[in-house]
């Protein structure tokens, strides 16, 4: 007598362009999301079926627990149609009596029809116990790579969303005869394979009994009977019989069951799990938590029975000796016809690409001259290359319009590009691509520097190119950097960033300040106009730079004048604002390339802009023999470096002072003079006497 706890799966669907459809689980865990449908009631796996079946469902929360007057398990399904579950860096929530089911697309042959293939455990790996190292474009990919090996069996996985190094290993958590160090890892996921048949569980023999994890028996049974989800129940004749149905059970892996004792009426005494305590993220301890129900119903809690791996005799090479594949980072081609950069004729690529401002550059050398054609897929007839007999080739994807239909995102540029040998059909011996460029768009406050942020996500063949530290220079008339100028000098004012990037600038809301900060004067507004074109005129472009050229100025009460903007990137040249003065209309680069739609937007993210800073003393006419006292040291040539100008108050020179000194001495020399002769007169006149 048997009674399944879970609706019958509905078949994968193949979907040929993405592959089929899959779950990853996760144990006691959750991920932020957005839930759009909520059912309470429903089992495990009629949860995840409609999450399979809902094209809109993301991930699916399936929370339960007894509730202590029925006694049963009152369930939670809810189903999410965005979750934070994909993003790498997402951390989840310690949740207890909760899976979490993210849905997944995997193109592989191999997917099974059990309710997940895999389970996860975020910022975990096993130290060592590799069999092949293989690089993935995604993780769906790396767990392809895994259903579909051959060579052993891949029992586990790791991927490293950084690297984009996938492990794969024919150990787990239960493998014995090794020593298993199950660490922490940020930015690596640890996934194990549960499309794993019975026997396969194990790199031995795999054999059931209580576990011995520093636990009494009657605790962990208590937490399981309380705790576990039961996937399977039924009433069977001995602990025999129990034993061997969790053994035998196909439609998911059982790892442990718990026997009630000999049958009693019509109740089931035998429940079937795919858990076991190293599934559970706390281990052993967690049993520890273990209590007894609030109202005790006075059934029989039973023998919890876990599996476990005992030690395989097997010594093959194959498992003393791992197998690597390196298709990314060997320079001269050393590839075998097992990577899987290397096609069934023994034509091995190595790929790599190029971001540039207006193109993705895709450059192809292989191990054998090619000959067929390389294109992107979707776009054979606007954008492709023919290749005869060529180690060597590229395959420039333009970033705009339809000819190499190239998709972006958010400053994410991507394409896919097949390399296809006959010049009409293609076969199983083609390879495809999918590229990617990240351009870091992303706002930055700095000074005289940046440290720009690279996108973790994953692509098969990444190119970042960084966005470069600017710099502000003042220029006098012959070109040369200077730090102390005269009241009316013709200054060059420079925003620069170096000629060798994608990059292009613009700048805006630019003040100028005096030293003390007392007073400030804008020059160029939040809309990138200058406020006086008399006094700085508008930002022009020269190459890669913003420059605009004035008279020097200074404020009354300090030499030091202090310029400061706001700089932001775009990709290529930026367009320039369009400034109205008087009856004339003057364009000025201080604005990127926007429509009007997105004005608001920008304006949100003005508060984010990179803030540039430089420092000039300014003097007024005969200054220049004081000019000495002002100077600082000469002002670095490298670029993102941070620099202090110490402006220094003017000192008085040797010739003021010693002429001071004399003005001083003859002021005296007369006071004295003067009082003297004033008593001398006074005591030569003689006095008169009234008679």
């Amino acid at each position: 007598m048997v009674r399944l706890s879970w609706l019958a799966l509905v078949c994968a669907v193949l979907v040929p362009a993405w592959g089929r459809i899959a779950f990853e689980k996760l144990t006691e865990m959750d991920y932020r999301g957005s839930t759009y449908y909520t059912v309470k009631n429903l089992t495990l796996y009629e949860c995840q079926g409609w999450c399979r079946e809902e094209t809109d469902c993301q991930a699916a929360a399936f929370s339960f627990v007894v509730n202590p007057l029925t006694p049963k398990q009152e369930t939670l399904c809810m189903l999410q149609n965005e979750t934070s579950a994909t993003n790498p860096s997402a951390v989840p929530q310690r949740s207890v009596n909760l899976y979490y089911m993210v849905k997944m697309q995997i193109r592989s042959d191999n997917v099974c029809l059990r309710p997940w293939a895999f389970e996860r455990v975020p910022n975990k790996m096993i130290r060592g116990l590799d069999n092949a190292l293989i690089y993935t474009s995604t993780k769906e990919a790396c767990l392809a790579a895994c259903l579909n090996e051959d060579r052993f069996i891949c029992r586990s996985v790791e991927y490293n969303y950084v690297t984009l190094q996938c492990h794969l290993s024919e150990s787990d958590r239960r493998t014995t005869g090794q020593y298993v160090q199950f660490v922490d890892a940020q930015g690596v996921d640890y996934f194990e394979n549960l499309c794993l048949k019975a026997n396969q569980a194990c790199k031995g023999s795999r054999s059931y009994g209580v576990p011995r994890i520093g636990v009494a028996d009657d605790k962990v049974s208590q937490y399981v009977s309380l705790h576990y989800y039961v996937d399977k129940e039924m009433q069977v004749n001995s602990e025999a019989a129990c034993k061997l149905a969790c053994e035998i059970e196909t439609e998911f892996l059982c790892r442990s069951f718990l026997y009630r004792g000999p049958p009693i009426g019509s109740k089931y005494n035998c429940q079937l799990f795919h858990l076991d305590h190293k599934t559970l993220p706390d281990g052993p301890s967690t049993y520890l938590n273990a209590e007894r129900p609030l109202i005790d119903s006075g059934e029989r809690v039973g023998t919890y029975y876990e599996n476990s791996c005992d030690k395989s005799t097997s010594t093959t090479p194959h498992e003393t000796l791992p197998v690597v594949f390196d298709s990314t980072e060997e320079p001269n081609l050393n590839l075998t016809r097992n990577d899987i950069n290397c096609d069934s004729k023994g034509t091995c690529y190595d790929v790599s690409v190029n971001c540039k401002d207006t193109r993705i550059a895709v450059l192809v050398r292989t191990n054998k001259p090619f000959n067929g054609r390389i294109y992107a897929l979707g776009r054979s007839e606007t954008c492709n290359i023919d290749v005869h007999n060529s180690d060597q080739f590229r395959l420039d994807l333009t970033m705009t319009g339809q000819d190499c239909n190239t998709q972006s995102v958010t400053g994410v540029y991507t394409n896919t590009v097949v390399l296809q040998h006959h010049s009409v059909v293609m076969t199983k011996a083609d390879k495809i691509y999918k590229v990617k460029c990240t351009y870091d768009m992303t706002s930055k406050n700095i000074t005289f520097g940046m440290m720009p942020i690279r996108d973790p996500e994953m692509i098969s063949i990444t190119s970042a190119p960084e966005a470069p530290p600017p710099r502000i220079r003042i220029l006098d008339s012959r070109g040369r950097e200077v730090e102390t100028v005269r009241i009316g000098d013709k200054l060059t004012f420079r925003i620069e960033i170096p000629e060798d990037t994608p990059y292009g600038i613009f700048a805006r809301s630019c003040v100028a300040m005096a030293k003390d900060s007392k007073s400030t004067f804008q020059i160029i507004d939040d809309e990138g106009c200058p406020v006086d074109p008399s006094i700085f005129p508008s930002f022009t472009p020269d190459g890669n730079a913003l420059q605009s050229v004035y008279e020097a100025f200074r404020f009354t009460e300090s030499y030091g004048v202090i310029f400061q903007c706001n700089v932001k990137y775009c990709l290529g040249p930026c367009e320039p604002a369009v400034c109205d003065w008087g009856h004339e209309s003057v364009e000025s680069w201080g604005r990127k390339k926007r429509s009007i739609a997105s004005n608001h937007s920008d304006s949100e993210s003005e508060s984010d802009d990179m803030t540039l800073s430089q420092e000039i003393l300014v003097l007024d006419f005969g200054d220049e023999k004081n000019s000495q006292f002002l100077r600082n040291e000469a002002p670095s040539s490298e670029f993102g470096k941070d620099k202090t100008v110490t402006i220094m108050e003017p000192c008085p020179t040797k010739t003021s002072v010693l002429a001071l000194g004399v003005t001083c001495a003859l002021l005296i020399l007369i006071y004295i003079s003067t009082i003297f002769c004033y008593y001398m007169k006074k005591w030569l006149t003689p006095r008169k006497v009234i008679a």
